[in-house]
């Protein structure tokens, strides 16, 4: 395209170090599209820095457009006149994380992630949630015919707030989870059936169910239905895991698997379950994630916060390398779709993507409005999801359990409801195996370690 689109984009957690760096080298290998990125984030030097690095990436010889990153002091100066909101922000500090995922360990619960659901996504949900009531309200004031992205988790309580507070908000959620198990279905294809060179954007795949508990209904590549050839992968690889290449080792990094969970839901529900082990695993009871020893023998790990502290160390200090110009910034694909998504609704081609946004009717067997990840179809202004009709009966227990925990995570938090969220808190299957004693003082012991990032109606 000739004349590339001048967009206006706030960036809601413009000083991010992980999000914000993928998607301004995305827009800068993006020919058409060009403009203004406003970076607000509520650490205004870490937004700063951003600015002097998104400054760079644009200014890259192999940039093929040219982008102008400022400091926004405000979410009024960030949406006012925008054309897209970006949302990707870290609710709170490692010490509130550290309460969600390691406090419960001294009950015996063990959670490779806890940011979604159990009782880390419980607790990090009542500090998000407050925080995005003002952003939906911002949006609603400043920019509310811009189209708002959201990477932030808990993704389906992050999206539902925006839209309980502004209900004509244009938003919706992104995550790569499934492109990942996509892949995995592109690998089998590759070593189990001798066709390489298929893309995950070669398949048609049938997506339903909520973040991080995504399921595949239906795969296709061609006229080849890949339900009966997942079939035997499961069977085959389900007690030895399956790594495509050693670099994927499970014991490589945090976010690897082999798998396995992947394996025993399928062959225990017949669906394809379409995110990482790490997440899959704390929606269900603790079959996966019984002890440190368990999660082991699944063949993925659980992720210490002390990881995550070390990481953001490290980005820092690439942060401090890339703005010295002692490293040169790299332009390389990020993997996500954003931009692509972005063009889509710019009329600048069609694009088909797994997306969380309210049920209209996608999933008939979920509750209207809720929150869920289906595929949709992008063209100029408009997402339209897609039908991916009933959910399988075996599977449809467990998702729906986990849409109305949350429909009651969202009212706690808007309400400061001690009540309903302590038995919200203990109906989620991680905390099965605790008494309601146990439950309750691990529920106010974890809530008091949120008091800097909750209303004052709480206490």
């Amino acid at each position: 395209m000739h004349n590339p689109k001048e967009l206006t984009i706030a960036y809601i957690g413009g000083g991010s170090r992980g999000w914000a760096w993928g998607f301004m080298t995305d827009l800068a290998m993006d020919p058409d599209l060009c403009g203004c990125i406003r970076l607000y984030d509520i650490d205004i030097e870490a937004a700063e820095r951003n600015r002097i690095i998104g400054e760079k990436i644009s200014a890259h010889p192999d940039a093929v457009s040219r982008w102008h990153y400022e400091v926004s002091r405000t979410l009024e100066e960030a949406l006012s006149g925008a054309d897209f909101a970006v949302i990707s922000i870290l609710p709170a500090t490692f010490r509130e994380m550290a309460s969600d995922v390691h406090l419960p360990e001294r009950a015996g619960i063990w959670q490779p992630v806890g940011d979604t659901v159990g009782a880390g996504g419980f607790m990090r949900a009542m500090r998000t949630v407050p925080m995005f009531v003002t952003i939906a309200e911002a949006i609603r004031d400043y920019a509310p015919d811009a189209w708002v992205i959201n990477y932030t988790n808990p993704m389906s309580l992050c999206v539902r707030t925006l839209y309980k507070v502004f209900p004509g908000i244009k938003a919706f959620g992104c995550c790569h989870e499934v492109f990942g198990t996509q892949n995995l279905l592109c690998s089998m294809l590759e070593t189990e059936e001798g066709l390489p060179g298929i893309r995950r954007q070669d398949l048609r795949t049938t997506v339903t169910g909520i973040n991080h508990f995504t399921w595949i209904t239906q795969a296709s590549c061609g006229s080849t239905d890949l339900f009966p050839l997942y079939a035997r992968f499961a069977e085959k690889y389900a007690e030895s895991g399956y790594e495509a290449s050693p670099d994927q080792n499970w014991m490589n990094s945090h976010f690897n698997c082999a798998h396995r969970v992947k394996f025993d839901l399928f062959l225990r529900y017949g669906a394809i379950a379409a995110a990482g082990d790490r997440h899959l695993a704390e929606f269900v009871a603790p079959w996966y994630t019984k002890d440190p020893e368990t999660v082991r023998s699944w063949k993925f790990s659980l992720t210490p916060v002390s990881w995550r502290e070390q990481d953001l160390k490290e980005r820092l200090a690439r942060s401090d390398r890339l703005i010295s110009g002692e490293e040169k910034p790299t332009l390389k694909p990020s993997g996500e779709e954003g931009h692509l998504l972005i063009k889509a609704l710019l009329g600048l081609g069609d694009l088909i993507s797994n997306v969380n946004v309210p049920n209209l009717g996608q999933v008939p067997d979920l509750p209207a409005d809720a929150i869920v990840e289906t595929n949709a179809f992008f063209s100029r202004n408009r997402i339209d999801p897609l039908f991916a009709g009933e959910t399988p009966r075996s599977i449809l227990p467990l998702i729906t359990r986990h849409v109305l925990n949350q429909e009651n995570t969202l009212t706690a938090a808007l309400n400061c409801d001690r009540h309903l969220g302590f038995t919200t808190f203990m109906n989620d299957p991680q905390l099965a195996a605790i008494s309601p004693e146990e439950g309750e003082k691990l529920f106010f012991d974890m809530l008091e370690n949120q008091r800097a990032y909750l209303p004052a109606a709480w206490f």
